[in-house]
């Protein structure tokens, strides 16, 4: 396993760095019984098998060393790795007062933003508790063969919801396989046979069961993260007071989209789609991928 910074044709950015504090501790470092490796480890395998030669583990402090003595050594030798803590300090110099109030991290926008030093290549972009299967990995690879643009992977929202209750997604609206907006709706479930969910205006109205939805698999290029970097200072400058909000990665994905200074390609995703929010979902989370890689 390598350290180095340079150019990659493809680079890997993982978000480990929530507390995950529903989760009743690191959810990031949890291991899959049978398997003994993370849900992580799983994405950084599929990643490194669709070309993947750098990966970049935006992490909390708390984590950093079993991350360095457990799950390092594991990962395939002939990759670039680069750890990066997330801290709440890391904001521009004239925020460092309001840096000083802030407990939470500042959201996935900042945690990506961490990455910018040692990204000059394309970047496939997920969260460690997320699994987005193989061909996923696939799919925005051969993107960044053939195009420029940012791209993401949509999996249909029939196949994430869930048997336990209503479930907050991001509801993809799409034109010719370009992601216009991603409309938050919350409490989606089955319903007499029908999708619904309660709108942005708290309308509860029915979602076309082939929507797709963002389950934050998004393709970037080294431009983004100057655009990062500037939506960052405006944030602060806007929520000087408010230092709960966070900076979402989302929301400067569609702000780019709404500006039309980026078009985004959508790609649907072939594969299932299995997160972990509470500590009673990964055990059966667990026990379907065990099936899958054997």
């Amino acid at each position: 396993m390598k350290t180095t910074t340079k150019k990659h044709a493809l680079s890997l950015v993982v978000l480990a760095g929530g507390l995950g504090s529903r989760f009743g501790g690191n959810k990031q470092i949890a291991e899959i019984s049978g398997l003994g490796c993370t849900i992580m480890e799983l994405s950084i395998a599929d990643a490194v098998a669709a070309g993947v030669t750098q990966v970049v583990l935006i992490i909390n402090q708390a984590v950093r060393s079993e991350i360095e003595q457990i799950i390092l050594p594991r990962l395939a030798a002939n990759i670039d790795v680069v750890l990066i803590e997330q801290h709440t300090s890391l904001v521009p110099k004239q925020f460092e007062q309001l840096a000083q109030q802030r407990e939470k991290p500042w959201g996935t926008g900042h945690a990506l933003l961490c990455a910018k030093d040692v990204i000059n290549n394309p970047a496939i972009v997920i969260t460690a508790d997320d699994y987005y299967g193989a061909s996923s990995f696939k799919l925005l690879s051969e993107h960044f063969k053939h195009q420029g643009n940012w791209a993401m992977v949509g999996y249909p929202i029939v196949d994430t919801l869930s048997g336990e209750g209503g479930v907050n997604r991001g509801v993809c609206q799409v034109e010719d396989n370009q992601l216009l907006r991603i409309v938050e709706y919350l409490n989606i479930q089955q319903q007499a046979g029908q999708i619904m969910g309660d709108n942005p205006a708290g309308v509860r109205e029915g979602i076309a069961k082939d929507a797709l939805g963002s389950m934050s698999f998004w393709g970037v290029t080294p431009s983004f993260f100057q655009y990062l970097e500037q939506g960052f200072t405006a944030f602060l400058q806007q929520y000087d007071t408010a230092v709960k909000v966070e900076y979402y990665l989302p929301d400067q994905i569609q702000r780019a989209i709404t500006t039309k200074q980026q078009a985004v390609s959508i790609y649907r995703a072939q594969e299932s789609w299995y997160g972990v929010t509470y500590r009673s979902e990964f055990v059966s989370v667990a026990a379907t991928l065990y099936k899958l890689r054997h």
